[in-house]
């Protein structure tokens, strides 16, 4: 089986869940069978849509999983204890995740950024992608001052022995100032790690055909495809 791919971000709002249904959209496309999986969401009451609702509505994957959510928006730790509860640790998720059945391609879209903690033990999406023996994709918001979060980010996974299979820009806007057409250039040696595309903001309103069609347009092709054969590279 492939190795999973854990999607965070340099922080949140940069567009996790959009590359989420992008990649899983793609690779259904492709006839593989794909699982998606949010470990925590936050932030999201009572009949609103949550991001595995978004994944779902996008992608037209179905077996996608949330296993906890919380009304706050905080840290899925934090919004734990606001709410009364006791989060599940990183090893109790990952053990409900690899208790999954197989799949061609499995995503782990985490929860704000790499570290922000999801247990009361100080578990983050970074230990989720240890247990899991995952490699990870960055998701980096487009303008000034994200070279450096995604270093920062990029910087954490190596300390931790984690592969950045890539990094992908979220909510690229119609006319993009000269910061962000720089970061075009600059984002592979800031990560370390190749760029890999991007998703236009407001990709969510698209129909599904039409927001496949926008992902095979904007996203390498590599993705869900070398990111996998490039496993073994140090």
């Amino acid at each position: 089986m492939p190795k999973p791919l854990v999607i965070t971000g340099t922080g949140t709002d940069v567009g996790k869940t959009m590359v989420t249904a992008a990649i899983a959209a793609l690779a259904a496309s492709r006839g593989e069978r794909v699982t998606v999986v949010k470990p925590a969401q936050t932030g999201v009451g009572p009949g609103e849509e949550s991001d595995a609702d978004v994944v779902r509505r996008l992608s037209g994957v179905t077996d996608v999983h949330e296993l906890a959510r919380y009304d706050a928006a905080l840290a899925p730790a934090s919004a734990a204890r606001r709410a009364g509860v006791t989060a599940a640790t990183v090893g109790e998720l990952a053990e409900r995740i690899n208790a999954l059945p197989e799949a061609d391609l499995l995503l782990v879209e985490g929860a704000g950024g790499l570290l922000v903690q999801l247990d009361d033990e100080g578990g983050t999406i970074a230990d989720i992608a240890r247990y899991l023996d995952a490699d990870v994709l960055v998701v980096a918001a487009p303008g000034l001052g994200t070279l450096n979060a995604t270093a920062l980010t990029t910087e954490a996974l190596d300390r931790r022995g984690l592969r950045c299979a890539g990094v992908v820009i979220g909510a690229w806007p119609p006319e993009p100032d000269l910061a962000m057409e720089t970061n075009l250039v600059d984002f592979p040696d800031y990560a370390g790690a190749p760029l890999l595309g991007l998703i236009p903001v407001n990709a969510g309103r698209h129909t599904p055909d039409e927001f496949c069609a926008l992902a095979r347009a904007t996203l390498s092709p590599d993705l869900g495809g070398t990111w996998r054969s490039n496993q073994s590279a140090p």
